[in-house]
């Protein structure tokens, strides 16, 4: 009698641990489920959409003009933008405000030039977001979010930052603000006073707007 007491008590032992071990390993499921995070989704930037406009000036006045992204992809988590990463094709660079057609395509030879962005060397440039901070309070239609990535012009990268409207919207993801860029840290060096003394009026102010207005799709 002793010997079955004995054997039916290991037997509801082991199945105990077999019942414990079970549910041990649903509840590990069930939590894993639930802290499983959501993966980013990768929208196209739909070039044809989007728009970069610059902006520069000089002590004796200005000059503005487009240029094209290349490629891109934004990353897109529920209803927020969390990356992107960006292509943009130097060659494509134009001027807007100077109608003649021969100093206009002075002007756009001499930015290709190694005077400014050495294009035939560096035909690309590129940013990659590594972070976005929201913008507590913001207005609708306004910057709700500051984007701060890698900026690559030249082969020369550094971290820039800029306040931007970000939104997405049945299954369009868009982006739009103002970028300030400082050449100098990109070694662009002509006219700035950042290099040469005693330009006077021929210099070019280090700092210029790149405006960007981006779609991507899904």
């Amino acid at each position: 009698m002793k010997k079955y007491v004995i054997l039916a008590s290991l037997a509801s032992a082991l199945m105990f641990t077999a019942y414990a071990g079970n549910t041990t390993k649903v509840a590990d499921k069930a939590a894993s489920e639930v802290a499983a995070p959501v993966k980013a989704r990768a929208y196209t930037v739909d070039v044809a959409k989007s728009d970069l406009k610059w902006h520069a000036k000089k002590v004796t006045g200005e000059h503005m003009g487009n240029i094209a992204l290349k490629s891109g992809q934004v990353m897109v988590n529920g209803n927020k933008i969390v990356g992107g990463t960006f292509t943009i094709d130097m060659n494509a660079m134009t001027c807007t405000d100077i109608k003649d057609a021969a100093y206009n395509g002075k002007l756009i030879g001499h930015l290709k030039s190694d005077d400014f962005f050495s294009v035939e060397k560096n035909p690309t440039a590129t940013f990659k977001i590594n972070s976005i901070q929201p913008i507590a309070g913001a207005k609708a239609g306004k910057p709700n979010a500051t984007v701060t990535g890698d900026l690559t012009i030249k082969g020369i990268t550094n971290q820039i930052s800029f306040p931007a409207a970000l939104a997405v919207k049945d299954g369009v993801a868009t982006a739009k603000g103002d970028v300030t860029i400082d050449r100098a840290k990109y070694d662009i060096r002509y006219g700035s006073k950042s290099f040469f003394d005693n330009l006077g009026d021929k210099a070019i102010y280090d700092e210029f707007v790149v405006s960007l207005d981006v779609t991507a799709k899904q």
